[in-house]
Order: C-alpha cells, then structure tokens, then sequence
C-alpha cells in the first residue's frame, strides 16, 4: 500500500509548524476489505486524523437492471446484493411487489419467510462476529462461529436446492414448500446452536487483547445514531430501540415473543455484542416459527394470477401450463397498477428497502434501493477520527459493510 507524506508546512501567523500528515491507501487489495472497499486514510503517524471511504469496485448497477427483468427474475439479482444473507434480500424484494400488487400471502408462507429471514439474520451475524475476531486475531474463534453457517446453507440448499444464491421466493408465495426432512433440520439447528454460541462466548468475551481492542473504540452517541440515519446493530448498540419488526410489523412477527437487544455504549465492542445476543433472540424465533408451523398453501391461489403455479400442475395440466406460459412468457401476466411503493424489513444490518414505481408492465418502471451498508459506510469517518491505525480494522468489521450493496 503506498504512503504518500504531505508536507503542510508552518502557518506564517503562527510560530508552531503544523504536522506532516501521510496519506494511506487502505484496500482495496487488503483482507479485511476483501478488494471491494477502500479508504483513503489521512495520518498524523500513526493517528488517524480523516478518512474518506471510496466506493466502486463492483459495478453492480442493480437498480437499473429492476428495470428490464420482471418482478420474478429480479430476484437473483437481490442474492447478489447482501450476499451474506441472502434469502433476506428476497424476502425485501417480493415483500415491496407484492405491497404494489396488493397481495397477501397465505400463513404458511409468511412462517416460512419468517424461519429462512431469521436463519439468513443468524448467518449473517454469524460472519461478522466471525470476521471480527479474525481481524483482531482470534483464528480459532474463526472457525467456531463460522462452522454453523454449513448447517444454514444446509438447510437452504433442502429448501431450494442452493447453498448460496437461493432465489427462494416468488411473487405471491415460495419457490417450494418446506419437506418435513427440511423441518427436521431446521429442528436439529436449533438443538445444536445454542451449545455453538456458549463456545463461542467462552472463547472470546473475556479475551484481554479483544476486550481492549473494541472497548470505548469508534463510540457512535445515541443522537449522532438517529441523525446519521443508521438502523439495525449499528443504531441499537447506540441505544436507539428501534426494530421494524416490532415498531412496523410485516409478516407474522406479531405472532411470535421476542426481546429487541439494545446497548448504551454505542462502541465497537457493543456492536458485536449485540449481533451475538440477536442470535440468541433470532433462535428463539424460529423455534416458535416451526413449532407452530401452519399447513395449507404456500403461495397465493391461480385467480389472481400473480403466483407462477405449481410445477407438477404446469407438466399435467393445460390450464397450469397456460398460467405459466402467461407469466414467464407474455406480458398478460401480472396486473400492476400505476403506483409507487416503499417497503421496508429489518435485515441483518439493518433498514432494507426497495422502493418500486409500477406503470401497468410486469417490469418496474424505476426501482430504488435504501441498503443498510451505504448508510453505515458514510458513517465511518466520524467513528474512526482520532484512533490509530490498528483500529480501522476493528471498527470497519463492527460495521460490517457489505460493498455488494454500495455501487447501485
């Protein structure tokens, strides 16, 4: 990483010559930010006196490319923007088309939806406490925190038949129903977690070197929170109770008990404090998601048109294949009318939302996307201004940027 050394020179009304500052260059060929994030640091040796976050390695374009596939086909498009959690994103994505159809989906779809947004949370939190003691050097905390995520994408994968890039929902349902091999996954997960993040626990809160590097470092006060726009882990570790699935409720959350997790520190350590203890409440979700699991449908019926039908009525019937032929094919499939919308969940890092323009096509006419990562990167600056040089990486990773969801 070059250093270039900026000589400001002396102010000729003042005896005391100011420092030199160095200019550093941090990524992005750097592994705490995996080639996609970079920061241009301003130094005073080794204090840290600006910072200036430039994003664009990507390319993604993603709100564009809402406007040339249709509402079903954009879904892939939302597993690469949080790519960590993915089966969040599309819960978002069709949450916000289906608000614009005005569609309500049948009960046993929303506690799926529920159980695969809360597993994509678990995981999500999963990597970033993860990649938190990595950069702070716990390599065995590493490993601890990031085996889970197998049993997720396990999961995932007798879901829809992909670990990664799932594209597990539809507009008006789900791509499948859970199988009861899949609920008894989700069963043995549930068993088996809380013994993983106990180990995860004892490894790590009372490590001397870890405490001392995130404690009273990048503190964000309660009221910087609420102006800088910030939401999710950031915001609550700050003292900002807000959590959408209690103060805006989507879904079925209204069915289910559980604690939002908030902090007063509002430091890097409270940050990661609070992603482990909404594992803890995400855990306790899904247990009553499944226990309590609905039979019945899982996407909305064939009147409305909306839904792609079930594959085994497409291959045995004329009129499931028509009503698949009409979605995939022509332009007679979905009746939107022309209004606009914003939807809202709360993500693993945060307010996601998708805000859709509808004029009649089964295409958005202008899609928009409020990304909890672009907020929080804005953010950095001001958390990283007077600390030293070893604390970019503590603070950046408490942040948990995911840059996939910068370059729109």
């Amino acid at each position: 990483m070059p250093l270039h050394r900026i000589e400001t020179g002396g102010d000729l009304a003042h005896d005391e010559p100011q420092p030199y500052l160095w200019t550093l260059n941090f990524g992005p060929q750097h592994p705490a930010t995996h080639t996609t994030l970079r920061l241009v640091l301003k130094l005073d040796g080794e204090r840290v006196v600006d910072a200036m976050p430039d994003i664009g390695y990507l390319h993604s374009g993603f709100e564009k490319i809402a406007e040339h596939l249709d509402y079903n086909q954009y879904v892939v498009v939302t597993d690469r923007m949080n790519y960590v959690s993915p089966m969040a994103n599309n819960v978002a994505w069709h949450l916000a088309v289906e608000k614009l159809l005005g569609i309500e989906t049948p009960p046993r779809c929303q506690y799926l939806r529920v159980i695969v947004a809360e597993l994509a949370r678990i995981s999500d939190h999963l990597l970033c406490v993860a990649a938190m003691g990595l950069d702070t050097g716990a390599f065995t905390y590493f490993m601890y925190a990031f085996n889970p995520r197998e049993l997720i994408n396990d999961i995932f994968e007798g879901l829809c038949g992909a670990r990664f890039t799932n594209s597990y929902t539809r507009v008006g349902g789900l791509m499948n129903d859970a199988s009861p091999q899949v609920v008894q996954m989700i069963r043995d997960f549930l068993r088996q977690m809380p013994r993983a993040v106990a180990d995860m626990e004892a490894l790590l809160h009372r490590n001397r070197i870890f405490i001392e590097r995130t404690k009273g470092i990048g503190v964000l006060s309660r009221q910087e929170a609420i102006n800088r726009g910030c939401s999710g882990p950031v915001a609550r570790a700050s003292g900002v109770t807000r959590d959408l699935r209690k103060d805006e409720p989507y879904l079925c959350y209204r069915d289910f008990d559980f604690n939002v997790v908030c902090c007063q520190e509002g430091d890097t350590l409270a940050r990661y404090m609070v992603r482990v203890e909404e594992i803890k409440e995400s855990l306790k979700i899904v247990h009553q998601a499944v226990e309590n699991l609905p039979s019945g449908p899982v996407s909305v019926g064939p009147d409305l048109r909306a839904a792609l039908p079930d594959k085994g009525v497409v291959f045995t019937t004329i009129e499931g294949l028509i009503s698949h032929f009409e979605l995939v094919m022509t332009n007679r499939g979905f009746k939107v009318p022309c209004e606009e919308v914003y939807s809202a969940i709360e993500a693993p890092n945060g307010e996601l939302g998708f805000y859709i323009v509808g004029d009649g096509s089964p295409r958005a006419y202008r899609a928009r996307c409020r990304p909890p990562s672009f907020i929080h990167f804005a953010l950095f600056p001001h958390l990283i201004r007077g600390h030293n040089l070893s604390d970019v990486v503590a603070v950046l990773g408490s942040l948990n940027i995911i840059a996939a969801e910068l370059d729109r």
